[in-house]
């Protein structure tokens, strides 16, 4: 009886339950489609207001019997493209349209076209192409920008030209995978510089950018290296491969004098060259432009770095030939001329004008090698960008010194960089390097171009670099085999007469004598007497006085960066260190302060940053070769 009585009342509450017969559910009913139509409708409107929008963006550029929509394109069209294959130079190429995939990444519509002429179908996607014009019914759809590799078919992805046309003008909206410019390297500057960590940031940047090339992807840009040798090439194919480019060697600027007497230009279908590094070695990047208006050029069809606003020079080139490869098939390529600028890089196309000119450093590189039967000088220019800028000294430095070879297990190498600064103090520092090859040199000076390039205080101009290398087949490494005192117990005021004797593998045994004298007001004790080569000269320094590696404003970033590359490795160091005394409040150096005002400014209320003064007494005496340890005694100060 309880569970009768019970599905009764669940049956009652459900028949009291208002249906939409009911005036509440036709109240239900009537919100429910009011919110329905309402969403459809603001969604139509919208979508009319972006059309409106857009085509007010392109609004006197946008040509009905120049340029084809999408809405236009249907499978099965018939459409060309124009392309240089080689020293033919622009002809057209037959294609076919597949269809039109609508946010094939997002914000981005592309048009699927097959090659069927049959020099498209023997080479498959050409690295090179992008930017290749495509037309259809004798308007221009798009620039050839996608492709897949491993295809058995040239099957591209072609990027709308409405979109590239709208490249500069706002409203973009970067697609997957491309890389947008969030922003540069950033590096901590609240702590003391340790430039082997921001080259190791900074190639862990660079493989964060990096492109998915085994799938879907924008066509590789070709890097064109002239003046480089094959192992040069490989570390520049690191380097460059998360930007999704290709390094290939070809010719440099001016290579190809036979082009005829009409000079090369700038227009659809043709070669269009970025030099990133010219003079007397070479790298540019190679793409095809996809349309030209008056001073105005268009190209790539995706973006080559996607930080909007750039400052890179823009030049014409020449294909040799298309090189043809299971893996990727790629245009042989060679600069012209440097005819304007690329002043914005968007996620679909590279936009420049002709005539502009794009700010460039002067690199100059003077190589002194052991097998070589002259000082080699090379006279370089390199595009000045915050990322690019250090990979391509790099580049630039170790195709120089690897010009004649690798260098054999044995070897020292010194040099001179002098990095100049517009209306700053310049970056200057010589070193010696051995048995490691161009690792320190290029520490030292690629990262603080980094960091010069990426402060976050004021934009740091570079007028120019320069090295000066000498390269000599022996090891200068060498070890601490003895060290002695003259006496370990002294009063303040006298002197310690310090013997060590250097071991060197090649070099045997050297002895060496310093004289540090004790300061005459040193409180009794024991003290450390260290010896030792520049790495533990260099630890005692950030452990010390670390704020003198801290930078907080681009000149103290100069300083900070002059006097860590001021430790020359070439040397032995002798400290004696002594009782702390006195504060340095941030960077400011309190060395005598009384203890009283000491326990004052070392109130913990207090924001400044304060530590203890660090006294100690130094000497070096350079010696020829690179001490890779170090002794530490104990002397006794009595009364």
């Amino acid at each position: 009886m309880f569970g009768i009585k019970t599905e009764n009342r669940r049956q009652k509450a459900v028949h009291r339950m208002p249906t939409w017969g009911t005036g509440y559910g036709k109240g239900r009913r009537l919100l429910f489609f009011t919110l329905y139509f309402s969403v459809i409708f603001s969604t139509a409107v919208l979508q009319s207001e972006t059309k409106a929008a857009q085509a007010n963006v392109l609004e006197g550029i946008w040509d009905p019997a120049k340029y084809i929509s999408l809405d236009e394109i249907k499978p099965g069209m018939e459409a060309y493209c124009l392309t240089e294959y080689g020293v033919a130079g622009i002809e057209k190429f037959g294609l076919e349209v597949v269809d039109v995939v609508r946010d094939f990444d997002p914000g981005l519509d592309v048009i699927l076209v097959r090659g069927i002429d049959e020099r498209f179908i023997h080479t498959g996607p050409v690295a090179g192409c992008s930017g290749s014009p495509v037309y259809i019914d004798g308007r221009l759809a798009g620039a050839l920008a996608y492709a897949w590799t491993f295809s058995k078919d040239p099957l591209y992805g072609v990027t709308p030209i409405e979109g590239m046309l709208k490249v500069g003008l706002g409203g973009q909206v970067p697609s997957s995978g491309q890389s947008s410019g969030q922003g540069w390297l950033v590096f901590d500057f609240s702590k003391p510089i340790d430039l082997t960590e921001v080259v190791r940031q900074f190639r862990n940047e660079l493989k964060k950018r990096s492109r998915n090339l085994s799938g879907v992807s924008p066509l590789p840009c070709l890097l064109i290296t002239s003046g480089l040798t094959s192992e040069a090439r490989e570390q520049l194919d690191e380097l460059f491969k998360p930007f999704g480019m290709m390094v290939v060697a070809g010719g440099g600027s001016g290579s190809n004098t036979d082009v005829s007497a009409e000079k090369v230009q700038l227009v659809p279908g043709a070669c269009l060259i970025v030099p990133l590094v010219s003079g007397d070695i070479n790298l540019a990047v190679s793409g095809t432009v996809t349309e030209v208006r008056g001073d105005k050029v268009y190209g790539f069809g995706h973006s080559y770095l996607g930080y909007g606003p750039t400052d890179l020079p823009m030049a014409t080139g020449k294909v040799h030939t298309v090189v043809s490869s299971i893996y990727r098939s790629f245009k042989l390529a060679s600069m012209v001329e440097t005819v304007g600028a690329l002043t914005i890089d968007e996620s679909m196309a590279v936009f420049g004008r002709i005539g502009a000119k794009a700010k460039t450093i002067p690199l100059t590189i003077r190589i002194d090698r052991y097998n070589d039967t002259e000082k080699r000088v090379y006279n370089c220019r390199v595009a000045n960008n915050r990322l690019l800028t250090p990979m391509l000294i790099q580049s630039a430095v170790s195709g120089a010194a690897f010009q004649l070879g690798n260098f054999p297990p044995d070897h020292m190498i010194e040099y001179k960089v002098d990095i100049s600064l517009e209306g700053a103090e310049s970056i200057s520092f010589e070193n010696v390097s051995t048995d490691r090859g161009l690792i320190e040199l290029i520490i030292e000076s690629i990262g603080s171009v980094a960091l010069l390039m990426n402060n976050p205080y004021e934009e740091v101009g570079i007028e120019s670099i320069d090295y000066d290398i000498r390269i000599v087949p022996k090891s200068i490494v060498s070890h601490i085999w003895s060290l002695d005192l003259s006496d370990s117990k002294l009063k303040a005021g006298e002197n310690i007469e310090i013997g060590v004797i250097v071991e060197s593998v090649l070099a045997g045994k050297k002895k060496y004598q310093c004289t540090l004298k004790i300061p005459e007001d040193l409180v009794p004790g024991r003290y450390d007497l260290t010896v030792c080569g520049s790495p533990d000269y260099e630890r005692f320094l950030l452990k010390a006085v670390p704020y003198k590696f801290i930078a907080k404003s681009v000149p103290g970033l100069i300083e900070a960066l002059n006097y860590s590359l001021g430790v020359g490795r070439d040397k032995l160091y002798f400290i004696l260190s002594l009782p702390a005394g006195g504060i340095t409040l941030e960077q400011a150096e309190l060395p005598d302060l009384p203890g009283t005002k000491v326990l004052v400014l070392q109130n913990a209320k207090r924001t400044l940053k304060i530590q203890p003064y660090q006294h100690w007494i130094e000497q070096s005496l350079e010696i020829g070769t690179v001490v890779i340890d170090k002794k530490v005694m104990k002397i006794t100060v009595e009364k």
